[in-house]
């Protein structure tokens, strides 16, 4: 599944785009995408599944997420079937300038920014009072939008009622050498995740000794080949846990993991919850 650089440019007289989306046929982007832009996406209502990396997980009654640069994602509002409003707000990180992050009245929108590299899915009071402001924000002049826009990332920086939600380790690279690298590294763990995605093999299929292997897929995605091919066949099991016909022995063998324990420990380390607990909240979100 290749990931698409999606191209964003502001519109003139502004540092960063906004966008918003009444009609649900101009919300649904299903294509798998990514760009070097930081992305706040708010959905006003409905149910629906967000797939970021190797991360899925549902929302029930609309969500707010903030996106770090180059994680791949799907649109989110691809199974919102409900009438809807989607906002979406997209920034370099050097939309006000190179050095406007280092200053200190920006340290807690700083520390902001590091968090979503892995993703952050905003709920409470927080999700409903910036979702009316990402809508309030259409009329305002470009001034206002720019004061509100910074309003919105501090109190985003401040909130406590976010889930983090690990989505870094598929974070892509923008450097046309290491996309194609790392897209033939996916393709290949996800052709061979249920068997054996073997260190060896990936390592030849970008040309490179197993320890250079090694250093170049930590720098480039934080952590582990043994980790990313975990979570990839845990966000194979999330998928077939919606099947009620399998039993969570059988997901397990079907994902890659054949000891039960181990598929288990696994799961409840990427993801927070035990298998049974997650197959709960996907029967909660579907009924």
């Amino acid at each position: 599944m290749k990931a698409i650089l999606e191209k964003i440019e502001p519109v003139f007289g502004s540092s960063f785009t906004l966008r918003r989306f009444d009609d649900k046929q101009a919300c649904n982007r299903p294509s798998w995408h990514f760009h070097p832009e930081y992305e706040i996406v708010y959905i006003s209502n409905g149910r629906g599944k967000r797939h970021i990396g190797d991360h899925i997980s549902y929302f029930e009654d609309g969500d707010l997420i903030f996106l770090g640069p180059n994680l791949p994602h799907f649109g989110f509002t691809e199974e919102v079937f409900e009438a809807h409003v989607e906002i979406v707000v997209q920034m370099k990180e050097d939309f006000l300038g190179p050095d406007f992050l280092n200053k200190p009245e920006m340290a807690r929108i700083r520390q902001l920014f590091e968090r979503s590299r892995q993703g952050l899915s905003f709920h409470g009071n927080t999700k409903k009072e910036v979702g009316e402001r990402l809508k309030g924000m259409g009329p305002q002049n470009s001034f206002d939008r720019l004061m509100t826009l910074l309003s919105i990332l501090q109190g985003l920086a401040g909130s406590e009622e976010y889930q983090l939600l690990n989505a870094s380790g598929f974070a892509l690279e923008v450097n046309a050498q290491d996309q194609d690298r790392m897209e033939a590294i996916y393709q290949y763990v996800q052709d061979n995740f249920q068997e054996e995605a073997n260190l060896d093999e990936a390592s030849k299929l970008v040309s490179m000794t197993v320890p250079a292997f090694c250093r170049y897929f930590k720098k480039l995605t934080r952590k582990t080949f043994s980790q990313f091919v975990n979570e990839f066949r845990i966000a194979h099991a999330c998928r077939l846990l919606g099947d009620d016909q399998l039993t969570i022995a059988a997901v397990s063998f079907e994902s890659g993991f054949n000891n039960l324990s181990h598929f288990n420990r696994q799961f409840k380390g990427i993801t927070g919850q035990s298998p049974r607990e997650y197959r709960k909240g996907i029967k909660k979100v579907v009924s």
